[in-house]
């Protein structure tokens, strides 16, 4: 019976159900039939797992023909026990709990799990329940221990999981009181309890998954710890049988909270999820977790504990330090840990008894300040009568401090007035007014002794060093109130203060009569702060009709700032109104109090005379004081501006205000001189598009700017349509642009707003720029082009734009977001401009609309309607789309579709100038990001299908289509996509977009597999043969416009990569045409071949071998294109033998991957043809046969066909074999009719030396490439072959090795004499006498070796184009010539006088790069000349070099 029960096994029911449905039973009774199951199991018994069977009887099938019989399995379950423990002589009740303890730890090792994971997987809590509900039956007959049950649990070799004790708590078997109390080890019970928590507090964090299970485990828990560890006075008698549990609980509970807590200090350093689960504890703390469940006598006194905790946690910051940084401890800038914290717990108290237990805790612990400041500025922002009761606190801890002269209860006191004020006036009084309240008259705490003003003043001299500047300033300009005859002391204080003050670099005479000295920013200037004065006096004379009494005190005890500040901003000149304002009543208030000097008033009035007679004669300038403030000047005529703006009747006095306006503006902005107008006025607008940089003032005169324009738009619009409200709001953005200094603010906080901000503006936002677009568009004439900096390094870091190109540049449409802002302005523009000028011809409005917006509406609105796409315009008057733009209600897509119906709007796209080409379109949905889009990859599917193949392809090029012509289509996509990837672009941080839209790719690639397809009927025509792939890519490479070597460098790698990767994405059979020769069916890859020759050579690293994919790709295309040959072996026959002359670096390709590449071959040809290989694709599978065979035994190397295929083979065998030493045999196992075979495999060591240097990423190992081309060359050398011909220059290469060359990239053979000169340790005297052109091929290579460097060629550098050379890579190359001049002068005296006949053509570059080398060579050159080997002064020289 062993395993019957666990996972795979059958029940005890399914067997004996099964047993019964198979025979009639021949027991007569219940009884009978359990004797013999007893016996039965005596001899396959299995305790453990028999405890796990719950079933509840055993129903026989209805034709077994006996008795139904209900056999009660747990009470079998029992007598098995009882049975088995009898014969063990134990208790019953004892075996049963050993075996129950056993079946948990079993349950808990099967964790798959984390072995700290505190909950069991579901098979684990499927085995636990069922294990649970026998232990039940078993506690019900009386046959199970609990208190064994329990010290076994502890005895585990793991301790229990969080949810097996859960478990046994909820059903009732063993409580968590018990089980914790039967634990002698306090300290390990503790431990397991505290991380266990915390590991459950983490897995809900992280996991989603039994978060009620969990959120359950853990109340269940804490309700235990609440009623044990905070047990009430009558409850300890009840409670007496546990003596250990109250105080685990309190532990627990204790080190949780200090588990939280230690985190508050460090919250930035802790990772997220471990503040996630510190969260999930937290919720401990909700007070509704515990309703019916604890008594609320001990919830209180729990919340009260933990308070008192949270508070005097870690008493360590000094009185000092919180003073200093308490500005950093209010509730926006506490950590979140902290405030959730308190409002959970507040919310068990009054805010009453949360102040009490505050004022209790400071009166009797060490605190720490932190905590305790946080926990005030909590309670003033959550508790709304929390006011009222700080303001009681703080005059009780007056009270005490001056009753017995304590300076505890005083800085108390201070800290949390301080802390509270800081939250704001909405939340409590400023510190100003309760310091004032406190200290300022004779009632105060401190008015009834000298000992008292002493004790205030010493305390206040104390806290100096600490103080900030404000409070310094508060202390200052309201003293605490001081009898006259102990003046001095006030006196002394002020000078100690004002000393702080200055070396705080403040001026106590600059400060406002209302400073908000609770704010944490940095004080405003003495201007600005006096004009908030102002305001705040008038509003305060207007509710009380009193001069407030901080305006009668400053002109009496701060006359400098009164004077110098407050007066000229209350005096400001105006156009007073005919009817007293609340303004002119205060100053008339203030002058009659003697409060205004005469001659400042008179001076105030005639000022105001004078701007009221500008308005009406319509001056240019007026004269203003030099005390008021610019830009509440400039705010204040913005406001008249809207009164006029607003009513009809006073349109004629809007360009009057619109004059002042402008002068207010150049008040602002400063004025320019006439030389530095003439320098701006064609001078571009740098615009940095990433990251716009505004200056703060210049943004806020922007902002203040564009407010008025978009409020004055919906406040005339509310009364008449945009045709109806005259030229107001064009003469004020014609008036910005005269302001060429704010421009580039203006146009870089538009690039905040639209580009930055689009989606998230209101319909309001929207509607007012979208027409202060078309009115600056309206003046474009006055604008300068746009400098758009992308904030990027590349060569083409910036682009200049027209300020109409500029809308196109910032109006993007790639997320649902953009999508849905870009249709809304756009819809909100062209609408306005339609109402706006409606009177306007047709020509008008096309010189006046952005082209760009109209483009916009052209892709947005036939994307997003599908009623759009061919929709033919509707009758209809454009101001319904104006009014229905002004409705809330009408979504931005019924909109734009009802300005896509109007006749006007449809005849503007009728215009070639506003129709959205192909291309534009193609460039924006590349630009879309297909997992952000506003549609499903369905509907994209669908609109694409529409655009191209409704749309575009049947449309005439002259509206920007493809006249039907396929091929042009597919011409347009792969330019299109090539731009799109080669630009830089908004978001693409100048990154090179190697991915190519695979919605478009799509439709690209069944767009060439129809033109194949049509090809193959016009196969005999000669158009035929052009492939319109590589001629569209030759075509953008030829038409390249060039710039810097580095760029047009960069531009050429990054287009030839792309263009491989669009290669790629085709069809493979769309690399080969197919062309009729009489009655035979060619392969014609002619056009792939130049490609590669001209172009894709270039960018391989490898120098000689092209990329896997494109190899690939080609040989997967040949197998395909052949199906339509008669013969496709034939056809492959042809292919690969012409590039054996054409393009033998294909081949040199396939020889490199032929590990990867043969068994996809090999498949493919299987599954199209079925017949053993084509014959040249079998020479190829032979050749690498070969050289693995002639690597790895004996056998002798065959060279079948050309013998640098083979060698190609036999240099990529070795290299992937490595053979470690066994090179140099196989060299020598090579017959003797192998000079071109050795040869060849020169050239490939030499380029692999190359590549090793140049491109050290592609994993060929430089040392190795040198040992492998020192080890040919010897062998070479031994067996006197002519290998130096191979450096020939081009026209005297022989035509054997001109294969070699023709298949290597141009930079690797430019690095040619890079790797001859690394050849020179094998290099041998005898070497000059053989080969009678040696030193000309030498000294060849010398000179190109210099002039690579007198260009600037790295001649050993990284992969890593664009990056300059080092002094390091210089010092490099420098070596490299150095050795290879050594190499020379050391040589040139040992050549036969023959190897001097033809080097006349070098001596004049050697003249140019290196004369002493020209000298040596003459010298050595002339017959009768004896020459002294030794070369002592030979070796001097080059020392000196």
């Amino acid at each position: 019976m062993a395993g019957a029960g666990g996972p795979g096994g059958r029940r005890l029911r399914e067997l004996l159900a099964g047993r019964a449905r198979k025979r009639k039973s021949t027991f007569g009774s219940g009884a009978e039939l359990q004797e013999a199951a007893l016996r039965l199991l005596d001899r396959h018994l299995n305790l453990n797992d028999l405890l796990l069977e719950v079933e509840d009887s055993v129903k026989p099938a209805e034709d077994s023909g006996i008795e139904h019989q209900k056999i009660p399995t747990e009470s079998f379950i029992a007598s098995v026990l009882q049975e088995q423990a009898s014969r063990l002589g134990i208790p019953t009740a004892i075996l049963a709990a050993k075996n129950a303890v056993t079946n948990i730890e079993q349950i808990c090792q099967a964790s798959t799990s984390s072995p700290q994971a505190p909950l069991l997987n579901l098979e684990q809590r499927k085995r636990l329940s069922c294990l649970l509900l026998t232990v039940k039956d078993l506690l019900m007959n009386n046959v199970f221990c609990r208190s064994l049950f329990c010290q076994e649990m502890w005895k585990m070799k793991n301790p229990p999981l969080l949810e097996v004790v859960w478990q046994l708590h909820r059903g009732s078997i063993i409580r968590l009181e018990e089980l914790l109390e039967s634990n002698t080890d306090v300290p390990a019970v503790v431990e397991w309890l505290c991380s266990s928590l915390r590991g459950l507090c983490e897995q809900t964090a992280e996991s989603s998954q039994d978060v009620e299970l969990s959120g359950g485990v853990l109340t269940d828990f804490v309700i235990m710890f609440l009623q044990n560890g905070f047990q009430q006075t009558w409850e300890l008698g009840r409670k007496l049988e546990f003596k250990k549990v109250p105080q685990i609980c309190h532990a627990v509970l204790q080190r949780m909270l200090t588990w939280v807590l230690d985190a508050v200090g460090k919250e930035k350093q802790e990772d997220v999820s471990k503040l996630q689960a510190m969260g999930c504890w937290l919720n401990v703390f909700n007070v509704t977790l515990y309703k019916n469940a604890v008594h609320p006598d001990c919830l209180q006194q729990f919340f009260r504990h933990t308070l008192t905790e949270v508070l005097t946690y870690s008493p360590l910051l000094k009185v000092s330090d919180a003073i200093h940084m308490q500005r950093e401890w209010t509730f926006t800038r506490t950590c979140s840990l902290l405030t959730t914290l308190y409002r959970k717990l507040f919310v068990a108290f009054s805010a009453k008894e949360s102040i009490c237990q505050l004022q209790q805790v400071l009166e009797t612990h060490e605190v720490n300040w932190q905590h305790v400041l946080s926990c005030v500025s909590t309670l003033v922002v959550c508790q709304a009568e929390a006011e009222q009761l700080f303001k009681d606190l703080l005059s009780c801890l007056l009270i005490k401090a001056f009753e017995n002269y304590d300076m505890e209860n005083m800085i108390t006191a201070f800290l949390i007035a301080r802390q509270a004020a800081l939250e704001g006036p909405a939340v409590f009084m400023p510190y100003s007014e309760w310091f004032k309240a406190s200290f300022g008259n004779a009632g105060g705490h401190h008015g009834s002794s000298k000992k008292a003003v002493v004790f205030l003043f010493e305390f206040l001299s104390e806290l100096v060093p600490f103080e900030a500047a404000p409070y310094l300033k508060v202390h200052i300009m309201y003293p605490p109130f001081v009898p006259t005859k102990h003046r001095s002391i006030l006196l002394e204080y002020i000078t100690l203060a004002k000393t702080r003050l200055a070396d705080l670099k403040v001026a106590i005479e600059d400060m406002g009569l209302y400073e908000d000295l609770s704010s944490t920013n940095e004080s405003v200037q003495p201007q600005g702060q006096a004009l908030r004065d102002v305001e705040k006096a008038i509003q305060i004379f207007e509710n009380t009709r009193k001069i407030p009494t901080s305006v009668i005190e400053a002109s009496i005890f701060r006359r400098p700032y009164y004077t110098s500040w407050f007066l000229p901003a209350l005096l400001r000149p105006r156009v007073l109104p005919k009817t007293p304002d609340v303004h002119m009543v205060f100053i008339d208030s203030l002058k009659r109090a003697d409060k205004i000097p005469s001659n400042l008033y008179s001076t105030y009035v005639q000022a105001c005379c004078a701007m009221k007679e500008k308005l009406l004669q319509d001056e240019s300038k007026v004269e203003t004081s030099h005390s008021e403030e610019p830009v509440e000047q400039l705010k204040a005529e913005l406001a008249e501006l809207r009164v006029l703006i607003v009513d009809q009747t006073k349109y004629e006095d809007v360009p009057a205000q619109i004059a002042v306006i402008s002068d207010r503006l150049s008040s602002v902005l400063g004025h320019s001189s006439d030389e530095n107008e003439a320098a701006t006025l064609n001078s571009q607008i740098h615009v940095s598009i990433f990251v716009p940089d505004l200056e703060p003032c210049h943004q806020s005169v922007v902002d203040l700017l564009l407010t008025s324009f978009c409020q004055n738009l919906i406040a005339a619009s509310y009364f008449n349509p945009p045709d109806r409200q005259g030229s107001c709001l064009s003469l004020f953005v014609k008036m910005m642009c005269g302001h060429r200094n704010l421009l580039p603010a203006l146009l870089g906080r538009l690039c905040q707003l639209i580009y930055h901000q689009g989606p998230s503006l209101n319909d309001a936002h929207i509607l007012g720029l979208a027409a202060f677009v078309i009115h600056l568009s309206e003046y474009r004439s006055l604008i300068p082009e746009v400098e758009a900096d992308l904030g990027i390094s590349q060569p083409a870091p910036e682009k200049i734009l027209s300020i109409t190109e500029y809308w196109n540049f910032l109006l993007v449409c790639r997320t649902e977001e953009s999508f849905a802002f870009c249709v809304r302005f756009c819809t909100a523009a062209v609408s306005y401009l339609l109402c706006k000028f409606s009177s306007l011809s047709h020509d008008g409005l096309c010189a006046l609309l952005p082209p760009s917006l109209v483009k916009k509406l052209q892709y947005t609105v036939p994307r997003l309607n599908l009623e759009a796409r061919g929709i033919m315009y509707e009758e209809g008057k454009t101001e319904l789309v104006w009014s229905s733009l002004s409705c809330p209600s009408v979504h931005y897509k019924r909109a734009s579709l009802c300005l896509w119906k109007q006749a006007r709007f449809q005849e503007l796209l009728k215009e070639k100038a506003f129709q959205l080409s192909f291309r534009e379109w193609l460039l924006l949905e590349l630009g879309v990001h297909p997992e952000k889009d506003i549609l499903s990859a369905s509907e994209r599917h669908d609109f694409h299908y529409w655009a191209i193949y409704q749309w575009y392809l049947p449309a005439p090029s002259a509206s920007g289509g493809c006249d039907g012509d396929l091929e042009k289509a597919c011409d347009v996509i792969i330019n299109t996509i090539l731009d799109f990837s080669q630009r830089v672009d908004l978001g693409s941080y100048g990154q090179l977009k190697m991915s190519v839209n695979p919605d478009i790719l799509c439709k690209l690639q069944e767009m060439v597999l129809e033109l194949r397809c049509r090809r193959k009927l016009l196969s005999g025509c000669s158009d035929a043969r052009r492939h319109f792939l590589f001629r569209a890519f030759q075509e953008r490479l030829k038409n390249r416009e060039h710039g810097s070597a580095l760029g047009e460098q960069l531009w050429r790698q990054q287009e030839l990569l792309l263009q491989r990767r669009i290669l790629v994405g085709l069809p493979a059979s769309a690399l080969i045409l197919t062309r009729r020769k009489g009655k035979k069916t060619m392969l014609d890859c002619e056009d792939f071949f130049h490609f590669v020759n001209s172009e894709l050579k270039n960018i391989c690293s490898r120098g000689y071998a092209l990329s896997y994919d494109i190899t690939a790709h080609f040989f997967r295309g040949l197998l395909n294109a052949s199906l339509d040959c008669e013969d496709s072996a034939e056809g492959v026959n042809d292919v690969l033998t012409t590039c054996q002359t054409e393009c033998p670096i294909i081949l040199f390709s396939a020889a490199l991957w032929w590990p990867r590449l043969e068994p996809v071959l090999c498949s493919q040809w299987k599954r199209l043809f079925g017949v053993p290989l084509a014959e040249e694709l079998q020479r190829l599978r032979e050749c690498w046969c070969s050289a693995a065979s002639f690597l790895s035994s004996e056998a002798v190397f065959p060279v079948s066909g050309p013998p640098w295929i083979s060698a190609a083979f036999l240099h990529f065998t070795v290299q992937q074999r490595s053979a470690c030493g066994r090179e140099r045999d196989a060299l020598k196992r090579l017959g003797t009719d192998t000079e071109q075979l050795l040869v060849s495999l020169l050239f490939f060591s030499l380029m692999d030396l190359i590549s090793a240097k140049i491109a050290p990423k592609e994993g060929v190992d430089f040392q190795k490439s040198l040992e492998w081309s020192l080890e040919i060359l010897r062998c070479l050398e031994e067996r006197d072959m002519s290998w130096p011909l191979l450096f020939h220059s081009v026209e005297k290469v022989p035509r054997k090795y001109c294969i070699l060359r023709s298949a290597a990239s141009d930079h690797h053979i430019r690095l040619l004499p890079v790797a001859f000169y690394s050849l020179t340790p094998c290099f041998h005297q005898e070497l000059f006498s053989r080969e009678q052109t040696f030193l000309c091929v030498a000294l060849d290579l010398y000179t190109q070796l210099l002039q690579l460097f007198v260009e600037g060629e790295d001649l050993l550098q990284s992969d890593q184009v664009g990056q300059g050379p080092g002094p390091a890579e210089h010092g490099d190359s420098l070596e490299v010539i150095a050795k290879a001049r050594q190499f020379l002068l050391g040589a040139i005296p040992r050549c036969p006088q023959k190897s001097f006949g033809n080097i006349q053509p070098l001596l004049d570059a050697c003249e140019k790069f290196d004369p002493e080398m020209k000298a040596t060579l003459l010298h050595f050159s002339r017959p009768a000349t004896a020459i002294d080997l030794d070369g002592e002064d030979l070796d001097g020289e080059l020392v000196l070099f």
